[in-house]
């Protein structure tokens, strides 16, 4: 179905658009109707995720069927039927590069095809060795050494320079997850890091424009993203999350990790108060007779929950450390993604970094089900916010087709129309 016919059904001539998140825990699906004041959110749909962990797809059939049902949620709830959507990537090792690119400007004058000559060398610059190019947006321009408008076209010039940041990902990894899209009969219209999608969701434009850096603690992935002088000017992922916490429960106290999921999200804590020392929950061991029951406190519990949460935020230090524009980002961190709904988990950060932490959900969008507004969804609220507002972040490369895209979307169509 065609993007008019979507228009139709839902009512309005108002532009449609539609995102898609595919998490290691869950896949979420949002569609809304793009209107002169901001987004209205139409429709939705999550469901747990099969086939995929850490953001990487290992089985693309379960990923599909796990995408699929999550889109046609959303679909029926928005009464429209997607021909594209908009992906969050998080899968790949994503990884920053932040460079500049020169070129002579022949005929005085800054043309279309001048920048399209900076990209194309941007581009090659960073898919190198195996790695794909997600995302790239301008930092800063310069004409003729001078610092440039936020267009240049026209203007005259003998020399043009770009300070380009670039997000590139494996490029196996990342050919897995838009060839499961596009098995779902969709055209993938743009990918985005989902580390700067959650940002978006969380941060304001205050904060992106004094400096700060955005933690998305997930189930599989634990992903940061910087902003500078309201630039995206780093991002970078590892394979640390909330459920190697749940692991961590269900082998110390021998339960099913569905139990230890729940006690987890229940009476997990990092900073135990006095009170937990007699604060007793129950719960059943795996391979015990029904009704048998075993008692831990909070402050038990907190053992085992501290080592790994201190695991991973270690390993934001050092990503921080390491990277080039922390210095530029503020001291401000904010902290969103399931895992960050872990009692005293800011706290906890904070007192290990030695900066102010705080956690957030992502802001709220019209039409968006309170179920939807915990900070499990910032990625995919970001994705809305992403496209939407794309002109705020300066982007100029939004990502490309898979090759077999156009041959999903002619057999999406033919299916469509057949039936």
């Amino acid at each position: 179905m065609t993007r008019d016919k979507a228009k139709r059904r839902s009512g309005s001539s108002k532009r449609v658009t539609g995102v898609l998140d595919i998490g290691t825990s869950k896949i979420a699906c949002l569609i809304a109707q793009v209107e002169p004041n901001g987004v209205r959110v139409l429709g939705t749909g999550h469901q747990r995720a099969e086939g995929v962990k850490g953001g990487v797809i290992i089985d693309l059939d379960k990923a599909e069927q796990s995408a699929r049902a999550a889109i046609a949620q959303a679909e029926r709830m928005a009464g429209v039927e997607l021909s594209e959507v908009h992906v969050a990537i998080s899968c790949g090792r994503l990884k920053s590069h932040n460079f500049s690119a020169k070129a002579d400007i022949e005929n005085g004058l800054v043309a279309e095809a001048d920048l399209d000559r900076l990209l194309k060398a941007g581009q090659a610059f960073v898919e190198r060795g195996g790695r794909s190019l997600v995302h790239m947006n301008e930092v800063a321009l310069r004409i003729d050494g001078a610092p440039g408008s936020r267009d240049p076209r026209g203007m005259a010039a003998h020399r043009l320079e770009l300070d380009l940041h670039a997000v590139t990902a494996d490029e196996a990894p990342l050919r897995n997850l838009l060839m499961a899209v596009g098995r779902c009969y969709l055209e993938v219209a743009s990918h985005v890091p989902a580390p700067f999608a959650s940002a978006l969701a969380v941060t304001s434009e205050d904060e992106r424009r004094l400096g700060v850096t955005a933690v998305d603690i997930g189930a599989g992935t634990t992903s940061i993203a910087m902003f500078a002088e309201d630039r995206f000017v780093h991002a970078c992922s590892a394979l640390l999350g909330g459920t190697q916490i749940t692991f961590d429960i269900a082998r110390a106290l021998h339960a099913p990790l569905a139990e230890a999921e729940r006690i987890k999200a229940l009476y997990g804590t990092v900073i135990s108060a006095p009170s937990d020392e007699h604060d007793v929950f129950s719960y059943p061991a795996a391979g015990d007779e029904e009704g048998v029951m075993h008692h831990m406190t909070k402050a038990e519990l907190a053992e085992i929950v501290r080592p790994r949460v201190l695991a991973i935020v270690d390993h934001i230090r050092q990503r921080l450390e390491e990277s080039e524009m922390t210095a530029y980002a503020g001291r401000c961190l904010v902290l969103t993604g399931g895992t960050s709904q872990l009692t005293g988990l800011a706290d906890f950060v904070a007192a290990e970094l030695g900066r102010p932490v705080r956690v957030a959900g992502p802001q709220a969008i019209s039409g968006l089900p309170p179920a939807l507004s915990s900070s499990a969804f910032s990625t995919a609220v970001g994705l809305l916010l992403a496209e939407t507002h794309g002109a705020a972040d300066r982007r100029i490369y939004k990502g490309r087709e898979p090759e077999a895209g156009s041959y999903f979307k002619r057999v999406g169509s033919w299916l469509r129309e057949g039936f």
